[in-house]
C-alpha cells in the first residue's frame, strides 16, 4: 500500500550537500520545483496503487516518480542518461523532494516504464490544467459574453519505428515465427524437420528485392506472395504443437503471434483484393497499436505514430484530443470550445483554425454562440467589406503561427518528433509530458517577464500565483 508522504516543501537551507554551501534560489529547478502541483501529483500517484496490504518493500514517492519522469521530457534524455543525471544534479534531486544529495543512482532505468503507467496521459492533462487553472482562475459564470482567443490545430507524433513496408513487414513475421518455433524444439528436445522450407532460401529471395534500389512492382508482389506462404506453413506447424509444447511458449510469444496473424491475414486479404489499403492496418510487430497517419506533408505525406489535436491560449497548450487512430479535426471543435468553458467560465471571442475547421457544423455553432471563426465571410463577399477581410484575414494567421511555433518546439527541442516509448500507454504519457514541460518552461517566461517589468506584485496573476505558490523568489 502507498502511504503519502510529506507534501510541506524543502526549504534550500534544509537540503544538506555534502561538499557544503546552499543552493540558490535562482536555479530553475528550484523555481520549477514551487510551480509543480505536488499536492495533485499525490493524489494521482496514490490511486494507482490498488493493494492495500503493507507486506514488500514500499514504492518509491510520487515526486520521485513523477519528477523523474517529467526531468526526462524536459531535457529530452533517454531512461538511462535520466536516472545517471538525477544522480550527478543536486538541483534535479532537490526537484524530487529529497533531503540531502545522494551520489548513488535512486533507481534503475527500468522503474522509469513504471513511472509512466502510473501517471496517464488524461491524468498528466490534468495536471496540466491545473496549473493553468491556478494562474488563470475562470471567471464567474454570470459575468456574461465571451472573451479570449483559442488557436485550433492538429499535428502528428511519429513512433520511433522503421518505415514500414508490407515486404518488410512479412520478412519480419517470417523469421518471429522461425525463433519461436527454434525456442519450442530446443524447450521440448523434438526431433524432426521444423520448417517446411529452407529458411536461407527464404531469406535470399527477400534480400534480392530488398537491396534493389527501384524494384518493380510485379518483383515486389511476387515476393510478398512468397512470404505469405512461409508465415502461413510456419503458423500452420504452431497450430500443430502438442499440450506440452504448447505450455513451452511464453506470453510474450503468444501476443507476438496474436500481431502476426493478424498481419497475415491483412496482407492476404489486400493481396486477393488487389487493394493498398486496409482497416487498422498494423505497420509494426513491437508496436501493433501505431496506425499510419495521412497528413498530406511535402516532406512526410504519411506519418506513423499518434495524431492530436492542440490548443493554444495566451501561449499555454492544451491537448485536446490524443489518439492513435486518424480523425478528422474539425469534428473536435465543439468539444474544445466547452473545454475552453469549463476551463475560463466563458465562451472564446475568436477562434483561429485552418479551413478544415471551417465545415457547417462548426459556423452554425459558433454563429449561436457568437464566437468568431477565423476565415472569409459566407456568400457573396461585398466591395466595402473585401479590405477589411484582407486586413483580418492576414491578422488571423500571423496569430495563428503561434500553434506552429508551439509544434516546432516541441519537436525540435522536447522530443515530440520522435516518441521513443514502447508501449500504447507509456507513449501517450511521454506526449502528454512533453505538453507540460513546454508549459512548465512558458510559465517560468511569464514570471521572468512579469517581475523585469516590475508588476509581478501588483498583479492580478502575481498576486494570485505568489498567494498560491508561494513564489515571492521567483
Amino acid at each position: 500500500m502507498y502511504q503519502k508522504a510529506n507534501r510541506a516543501q524543502l526549504s534550500l537551507e534544509e537540503f544538506s550537500l555534502p561538499f557544503g554551501g546552499h543552493l540558490s534560489a535562482e536555479n530553475r529547478w528550484v523555481k520549477l520545483a514551487k510551480l509543480m502541483p505536488w499536492d495533485m501529483v499525490e493524489d494521482i500517484y496514490a490511486e494507482s496503487f490498488k493493494n492495500a496490504t503493507t507486506d514488500g518493500r514500499p514504492p518509491l514517492s510520487a515526486r520521485i516518480a513523477f519528477g523523474a519522469i517529467f526531468i526526462k521530457e524536459k531535457e529530452n534524455l533517454t531512461d538511462r542518461s535520466t536516472v545517471e543525471h538525477i544522480a550527478e544534479n543536486a538541483y534535479m534531486q532537490f526537484f524530487l523532494g529529497l533531503s540531502e544529495f545522494r551520489q548513488e543512482p535512486l533507481f534503475d532505468a527500468s522503474m522509469m516504464v513504471h513511472f509512466r503507467v502510473r501517471f496517464p496521459a488524461e491524468k498528466v492533462n490534468l495536471i496540466n490544467e491545473e496549473l493553468y487553472r491556478r494562474l488563470n482562475p475562470p471567471k464567474p459564470p454570470d459575468d456574461g459574453g465571451n472573451d479570449g482567443t483559442m488557436i485550433l490545430d492538429a499535428t502528428a507524433t511519429p513512433a520511433d519505428i522503421r518505415y514500414p513496408t508490407d515486404l518488410s513487414l512479412l520478412n519480419e513475421c517470417r523469421e518471429n515465427t522461425e525463433k519461436i518455433l527454434d525456442e519450442v524444439w530446443d524447450a521440448t528436445g523434438r526431433i524432426g524437420r521444423r520448417f517446411a522450407y529452407h529458411r536461407k532460401s527464404a531469406r535470399a529471395k527477400y534480400l534480392k528485392i530488398a537491396k534493389q534500389r527501384k524494384p518493380r512492382m510485379k518483383q515486389i508482389q511476387r515476393a510478398i506472395k512468397e512470404q505469405l506462404s512461409y508465415v502461413e506453413k510456419n503458423l500452420e506447424a504452431l497450430d500443430n504443437l502438442s499440450d506440452e509444447e504448447v505450455v513451452a511458449l511464453e506470453k510474450k510469444h503468444w501476443e507476438r503471434l496474436y500481431t502476426i496473424r493478424k498481419v497475415w491475414t491483412q496482407q492476404m486479404t489486400m493481396m486477393q483484393s488487389q487493394s493498398r489499403t486496409i482497416e487498422d492496418r498494423i505497420v509494426s510487430l513491437r508496436q501493433p497499436h501505431v496506425r499510419p497517419i495521412v497528413r498530406g506533408k511535402t516532406r512526410s505525406p504519411v506519418e506513423f505514430g499518434q495524431k492530436m489535436t492542440v490548443s493554444v491560449v495566451n501561449g499555454y497548450t492544451f491537448i485536446e484530443k490524443q489518439s492513435w487512430s486518424n480523425f478528422s479535426e474539425g469534428k473536435t471543435l465543439i468539444e474544445s470550445v466547452e473545454r475552453y468553458k469549463a476551463r475560463h467560465g466563458v465562451s472564446p471571442a475568436v477562434i483561429l483554425a485552418d479551413r478544415t475547421y471551417r465545415n457547417r457544423e462548426n459556423l452554425s455553432f459558433c454563429k449561436q454562440n457568437g464566437i468568431r471563426l477565423s476565415g472569409p465571410r459566407l456568400g457573396r463577399p461585398k466591395v466595402e467589406e473585401l479590405e477589411a477581410d484582407r486586413e483580418q484575414a492576414y491578422q488571423d494567421n500571423c496569430e495563428r503561427n503561434m500553434v506552429e511555433g508551439r509544434f516546432g518546439i516541441g519537436k525540435r527541442r522536447y522530443g515530440l518528433d520522435l516518441i521513443k516509448a514502447m508501449l500504447a500507454i507509456t507513449a501517450e504519457t511521454e506526449v502528454a509530458l512533453n505538453v507540460l514541460a513546454m508549459n512548465m518552461a512558458h510559465l517560468l517566461r511569464v514570471f521572468l517577464r512579469l517581475f523585469f517589468e516590475g508588476s509581478v506584485k501588483q498583479s492580478i496573476i502575481g498576486v494570485f500565483a505568489i498567494k498560491n505558490w508561494g513564489l515571492a523568489g521567483l
